[in-house]
This record gives structure tokens, C-alpha cells and sequence, in this order.
């Protein structure tokens, strides 16, 4: 799938949409280890989010945002720069 500069676009919800996208098809692997994730917003280049269930509490869950998450985000969303997990 070709990279698509959305920013160059000027509109901040074509991202935003992008993203949502990305973080359903990720999902069901976190559900299948008891977990979850929700997205909180997206601002300045920072995805925020939400883990929840196992993953709130795991113990490699920067492992999991970052060189998981993180990764496939920007992929595919190039002007993302980085992700934050917005705790409970």
C-alpha cells in the first residue's frame, strides 16, 4: 500500500481516521491476550492512547507501544512522532 502524506493535505481528521483504522486492525491480537486499546486523540504528532485490560497492567507494554504499535502507525502515517499511553 503506497504512503500517503496526509498532513500535506491539511486535515488533521483524514490522520485522525488513519489512524483509528490502524489501531482496529490491531485489536484483536491485544484481545486475544485479554487486552485492549482505545484512542484518546492525536495532537502535535503524538498519538495518545488507552490500554486496558491486560495490557494496562503488563510489564511490556512499552515494548508493545513503541517498537509494536509505534512501528505500524508510522508506516503508515509518516508525520506521526511517537505514541503515549494515557494512564487510567
Amino acid at each position: 500500500m503506497k504512503k500517503v502524506n496526509l498532513k500535506k493535505q491539511n486535515n488533521p481528521d483524514l490522520i485522525i481516521s488513519r489512524i483509528k483504522e490502524l489501531l482496529e486492525d490491531i485489536r484483536p491480537y491485544l484481545n486475544m491476550e485479554g487486552g485492549d486499546i482505545t484512542f484518546e486523540k492525536y495532537e502535535d504528532g503524538f498519538v495518545y492512547v488507552k490500554l486496558l485490560g491486560a495490557c494496562a497492567q503488563c510489564m511490556s507494554q512499552d515494548e508493545t507501544l513503541n517498537d509494536g504499535i509505534l512501528c505500524m502507525l508510522q508506516e503508515e502515517i509518516p508525520e506521526i512522532k511517537g505514541i503515549i499511553n494515557v494512564l487510567l
